[in-house]
């Protein structure tokens, strides 16, 4: 992981203990390391446009959102960035970053070698440990 992975590790760290710090970019390489380069063995949740992943941290566990339709247009992908960024209540999760990643890469297309772009598309946000919506939502109530 690289100075700037680093400085942004430090920068979630304190995010965990204090509130007023806003969301913030995040590098590809910082969430690949937290989450054992998305290991399957720390796949939280699962959904037709996303896996979520544990990211652990000195201070405490963060959830990883990494976006399976990475083709989602980019205008969009910044507006919910942008929603996601003012949205601040006590009943809601705390996104905490996002990351947008684009690298080059040769496939094969039609018998040649081509580049193409691979994008990954990833938002952070406070982990909470009492289950999925899903579950609290289909409890039966006694």
């Amino acid at each position: 992981m690289d100075r700037a992975a680093m400085t942004k590790r430090d920068v979630l760290e304190h995010m965990l203990l204090d509130e007023s710090i806003e969301p913030t970019d995040l590098p590809l390489s910082l969430l690949e390391d937290i989450t054992n380069n998305f290991s399957e063995n720390w796949e939280i949740g699962r959904g037709g446009f996303a896996v979520v992943y544990k990211g652990v941290l000195v201070n405490g566990i963060v959830a990883i959102k990494k976006m399976s339709h990475t083709h989602m247009h980019e205008k969009k992908f910044h507006q919910e960035i942008e929603c996601l960024m003012k949205l601040k209540h006590g009943n809601v999760v705390r996104f905490l970053g996002y990351c947008a990643d684009t690298q080059g890469k040769m496939e094969s297309y039609n018998g040649k070698l081509v580049m193409a772009d691979v994008q990954q598309r990833l938002l952070c946000f406070e982990y909470l440990p009492k289950g999925s919506l899903h579950d609290h939502l289909t409890s039966t109530i006694i």
